[in-house]
């Protein structure tokens, strides 16, 4: 697969003709179309690209993807231990040491041709059967990074000095579904992005726009806020990537907290799961960065032999039932699973 070309797609923006690959987050503010990379764990990887263009998402094309058998999909955490997870959580909760943590598993797969493992051609099914706004693939296979995504939310913007974030906390079938304790849990991130970006922003320029809008996805819904403020005078992308990393709504408030307990029940790394995914064009002075939500990744690296992997979690707060945390991990994850595995039909069933 190290033949494929290297490539970064995001909705109809597709870049090709590889510059060069850095881990310096000032280039960000040099000049060029980067796609950007960063693990969960703190590795970012920026690729410049010199061809950037207008094109869509071409449609899937029969062969160019072979996923994972649908019954082969394993869990980091299974459900007695995710559950667990969550009582545990709870209990740290009732002790005062924090209000919400974000906890996470990792699903994985053994891919059966390999060589019929492009992420761009996942990418194309994604699109066709479960559109998000910030989807895209970015593919640079000789320096580990193949990934698919079809996240919903956003990271970070940037306009001129305007920075926004769309933190997402809440999740149901339907809006109807929606509880109190989802609109808690979007309150309390909306004040964690609040202050992470108030670290980078000009005193008194830290807004929320939008609070707890609901906002449509295939499959389920979510509670949607805004956050917004303008960047003070020396702030660029070396402050304000270790301001707001990792995303508050994918780790939890207060953040130091919620990621010690993180590191404590999980078993596996993210990786580029619950990172930043997206692009910077640093001529034009704008970007828009996912959070790497609804996403996949090939670890080639894996023994036995390449894996696909994907990311669920849900937010835990006092209130959450260990049961319906599981169910809404499974909720999130279904219906991708179902499509990369081959398992989804376009009339909306899963197989």
């Amino acid at each position: 697969m190290h033949d494929l070309a290297p490539l970064a797609r995001f909705g109809g923006l597709v870049a090709s003709g590889l510059r060069d690959v850095t881990h310096d987050p000032e280039a960000l503010d040099s000049a060029g179309f980067w796609a950007v990379a960063a693990d969960f764990e703190g590795r970012l990887t920026c690729a410049r690209f010199d061809d950037v263009r207008a094109e869509p998402v071409p449609d899937p094309v029969p062969g160019q993807w072979r996923g994972p058998a649908a019954g082969d999909w394993t869990s980091s955490l299974d459900r007695d231990a995710y559950t667990k997870g969550v009582r545990r959580i709870r209990e740290y909760i009732a002790a005062g040491d924090v209000y919400q943590v974000n906890l996470c598993r990792v699903l994985s797969a053994p891919l059966p041709d390999p060589d019929a493992a492009d992420v761009d051609a996942l990418t194309a099914l994604l699109a066709r059967d479960n559109p998000a706004p910030y989807a895209g693939t970015i593919r640079l296979p000789a320096h580990d990074v193949e990934i698919a995504t079809a996240s919903p939310e956003l990271y970070l913007s940037t306009a001129g000095r305007t920075v926004e974030s769309g933190p997402i906390k809440g999740t149901a079938r339907t809006e109807d579904e929606l509880l109190e304790k989802d609109h808690a849990e979007n309150v309390m991130i909306v004040d964690l992005v609040r202050n992470d970006l108030g670290r980078v922003c000009a005193t008194g320029s830290v807004t929320v726009p939008a609070l707890c809008a609901v906002e449509p996805h295939p499959g389920l819904v979510h509670l949607v806020s805004t956050v917004r403020g303008e960047l003070a005078e020396k702030a660029g992308w070396p402050e304000l990537l270790p301001a707001t990393f990792p995303p508050g709504s994918v780790s939890g408030a207060p953040k130091s907290s919620a990621l010690r307990i993180i590191e404590e029940l999980e078993t596996a790394p993210r990786g580029p799961y619950c990172g930043g995914i997206g692009w910077v064009d640093a001529d034009r002075g704008t970007a828009a960065l996912a959070v790497g939500i609804r996403t996949f990744w090939i670890d080639r690296d894996a023994a036995p032999g390449p894996v696909l992997r994907f990311g669920a979690g849900a937010g835990i707060t006092w209130g959450s039932d260990p049961e319906g945390e599981w169910a809404e991990t499974e909720l999130k994850a279904a219906r991708l699973l179902a499509i990369a595995s081959g398992a989804y039909e376009a009339s909306g069933r899963t197989g």
